[in-house]
């Protein structure tokens, strides 16, 4: 973690995250089987694991795109999804849920950009229509967004005259609109040819050393190396192995980790 980083991170006593033995099933399959996890303000955690080690469901729990069976999750101190009532859970209505969620940007697989909207309107429709920012204000940042993530000049060009590689920027930049504290990435370059991965990755890591706090769910083991403050090894519902990563991808101490990361040798 760099020097401004740390700083940032010991600035915050309570993480910014903690999640407390999360549970999720479908059915009679236990995907999560007790996750137990921190976030620090300005830390960048990168998520590792096999298909169906239940990285992605952790992501969309922490963000309630799914309910949890047990267990819960802070979020800058306030539980995501439910309000304890004496020793009971009750979920929260629909608008409490939306107005948590604006602390939180999330980019998915899949860009899910309008495609009857230009870059522009994509990236300030949440702003103006959810946020109530003023359209000025939306449109000024959408801009200082769209040079940051290297595509100021396509703020009027429609999603299906970009390629893969853009239109995940573009995503970026729409969940950045909203100025969240939390930005989860759930396999954002799964999706890409290859040779578009490296300009959504380059994109990621100037996040990165900018002081956000991300949350990344990818197989890309060189971003994991090379910007992550953290990196967790996921297996069968449950966090295996976390550390540094000069440590965990240098030297896994779990034999899991050690099968999972002999395929990128």
């Amino acid at each position: 973690m760099s020097k401004a980083k740390l700083m940032a991170a010991d600035a915050g006593a309570v993480p910014l995250v903690i999640a407390r033995n999360v549970h999720k099933s479908y059915g009679d399959n236990e995907v999560l089987k007790g996750i137990d996890l921190e976030v620090k303000p300005s830390e960048v955690v990168v998520i590792l694991g096999p298909s169906g080690s239940g990285k992605s469901t952790f992501l969309r729990c922490i963000n309630h795109l799914e309910d949890m069976d047990r267990g819960y999750i802070l979020v800058n101190g306030e539980q995501i999804g439910y309000q304890l009532r004496g020793t009971e859970l009750h979920r929260l209505s629909a608008r409490a849920i939306a107005r948590q969620r604006r602390d939180i940007g999330m980019v998915f697989q899949q860009f899910n950009l309008y495609p009857h909207l230009t870059v522009l309107q994509n990236i300030i429709e949440a702003p103006i229509g959810v946020h109530k920012q003023s359209r000025h204000e939306a449109i000024k940042y959408a801009h200082e967004l769209l040079e940051k993530v290297g595509l100021s000049d396509k703020a009027d060009a429609y999603p299906r005259h970009l390629s893969g590689g853009q239109q995940q920027r573009v995503a970026i930049a729409r969940a950045l609109a909203v100025k969240p504290k939390l930005m989860l990435f759930d396999e954002p370059t799964s999706a890409l040819d290859p040779e578009l991965v490296g300009e959504v990755l380059s994109t990621m890591r100037d996040l990165a050393a900018q002081g956000l706090t991300m949350i990344v769910v990818t197989h890309e083991i060189g971003f994991a190396r090379e910007a992550a403050d953290r990196v967790v090894f996921m297996d069968r519902g449950y966090v295996v192995e976390q550390g540094a990563p000069e440590d965990v991808l240098v030297n896994p101490q779990h034999p899991r980790t050690r099968a999972f990361l002999s395929r990128f040798i």
